[in-house]
């Protein structure tokens, strides 16, 4: 029986910040719904908030219909986070919710405070996408440094 200590002992359970999340479908299913869910609730309350005059920064949730940027959201954040968590699943990624929730957080704040046109919108979710991809390939490619190493240093 292998102690805690053990170099052979199977570290993909460990609750690091920066872990492989192996696991049931619905786990992940619920972590997609439940990230993206706090990244879209995060940004509308920051849309109803201010701090200084009108003239300085955004302003707050601009006059209109709110739920269609608030579902557009929605479905931009389930999308980014099913790609940062088949990333998560698979090899480290440090800190999948931040990144997710960060993204939607300000997309739909900046939808909010601004109510872009289709087009804009489309260019903040693209500019969401570059910042998980970047995220993920981090972690890819910390996860095949780490493997090559690890083949190096194997006895021939």
């Amino acid at each position: 029986m292998d102690s805690p200590e053990s170099p052979d002992s199977d570290d993909r359970y460990d609750d690091d910040d920066a872990s492989v999340r192996p696991g049931p479908w619905w786990r992940h299913a619920l972590w997609v719904a439940a990230v993206t869910a706090a990244g879209v609730a995060l940004g509308w309350v920051g849309a109803l908030f201010r701090i200084g005059p009108e003239e300085f920064g955004l302003p707050p949730a601009a006059p209109g219909a709110l739920w269609p940027y608030l579902l557009t959201w929605a479905a931009i954040g389930v999308a980014l986070a099913a790609v940062l968590r088949f990333v998560a699943a698979r090899v480290p990624v440090y800190e999948p919710e931040k990144a997710l929730i960060g993204a939607v957080l300000i997309g739909t704040r900046l939808s909010l405070g601004w109510r872009p046109e289709a087009l804009e919108v489309a260019g903040l979710a693209a500019a969401a996408l570059l910042l998980v991809v970047l995220w993920c390939a981090v972690a890819l490619r910390g996860a095949d440094v780490v493997r090559r190493s690890e083949e190096a240093s194997r006895p021939a």
